[in-house]
């Protein structure tokens, strides 16, 4: 069995601007048409500083996952301290995985899937994984920092019930914020998440959200630059690293506004683009032209509009 390893893209140290700031969008985008003479793409913007995860687990009952490498979630779920740790770890919530479950029983049952082997680098990060689950392409994963005592989950599936698809929730609760953005998480969870994508095939760009421990359900900004090369790897495709960036924030754009039509319930379903959100892409289209940075910073610009108007 081949190990988790290897990363695709590199993160960059820039991330979004802090949110919650209201503005007005009539002075933030030029609403009339020719208001706002397109710019070429997003400005520089201040780091974020890492999220803080609470109530850090004893390093004592994260230990054993090490006599676990290389086996499977099914081995390791039959461990009544690995069922302690996702007790400790899961929001207590309800999530919509094609119905209404518990968040912790739609993890379970994408877990009993088609396994990974149990993956640990350093004797610290681990990664309990399955490759798919039993409908909606659903699949999952745990994630554990033994040294720093944290646990974060993930699970993909494709929704048909009109929200925005396919969809990558986080959670954790050991989260207590409603903001966050890809860059304040640890950089190995981060590597490790997007090699789980590579292996499994979650798109590397969808709506993305996390689950923080009062079990609503908020938007998990991209800031990745999937223009920014690995180190000592090849430049990326201009053309197809900036098409990257656009559907990244359009994908946040989509989240933002799904949420804040749902109330953040982590079991929301039913979503459509309102009337307002469908009249300000004309204008984005208009304003900017075919000038996609233009598109890309509008649209991130969009999205914490949305996000700060509705915490």
């Amino acid at each position: 069995m081949t190990p988790i390893r290897a990363f695709p893209f590199k993160f960059k140290k820039a991330s979004i601007v802090a949110i919650g700031v209201l503005l007005s969008l009539s002075s933030l985008f030029g609403l009339r048409a020719g208001a706002q003479k397109p710019q070429a793409g997003p400005g520089p913007l201040p780091p974020l500083a890492p999220v803080a995860f609470q109530n850090p687990i004893p390093a004592d009952k994260l230990s054993f996952l090490n006599d676990y490498a290389g086996r499977t979630a099914a081995n390791l779920k039959k461990d009544k301290r690995f069922r302690q740790l996702m007790k400790m770890a899961v929001p207590r919530t309800e999530y919509h995985y094609g119905r209404d479950m518990p968040l912790d029983e739609a993890i379970d049952t994408v877990l009993d899937g088609p396994p990974l082997p149990v993956d640990i680098r350093d004797g610290r990060y681990v990664m309990v994984a399955s490759h798919g689950g039993p409908y909606l392409r659903g699949k999952g994963f745990m994630w554990f920092d033994i040294r720093e005592g944290i646990a974060l989950g993930g699970f993909f599936f494709r929704p048909t019930n009109g929200e925005p698809t396919p969809t990558l929730t986080i959670f954790s609760r050991q989260l207590k914020v409603d903001t966050l953005a890809m860059s304040q998480l640890p950089p190995e969870f981060a590597e490790d998440l997007a090699q789980w994508a590579s292996v499994t095939g979650v798109p590397a760009v969808s709506p993305r959200y996390f689950i923080p421990d009062n079990g609503k359900k908020y938007v998990l900004l991209h800031d990745e630059d999937y223009c920014a090369a690995p180190q000592g790897g090849p430049a990326a495709d201009p053309d197809a690293c900036e098409q990257m960036n656009f559907a990244a924030a359009a994908a946040d754009l989509n989240a933002a506004d799904f949420m804040a039509q749902t109330g953040h319930l982590a079991n929301a379903t039913a979503w459509m683009l309102n009337p307002e959100q469908v009249a300000w892409i004309g204008v984005r289209d208009r304003t900017c032209g075919g000038v996609l940075g233009c598109r890309i910073r509008m649209t991130r610009e969009r999205t914490r509009v949305i996000i700060g108007q509705h915490l």
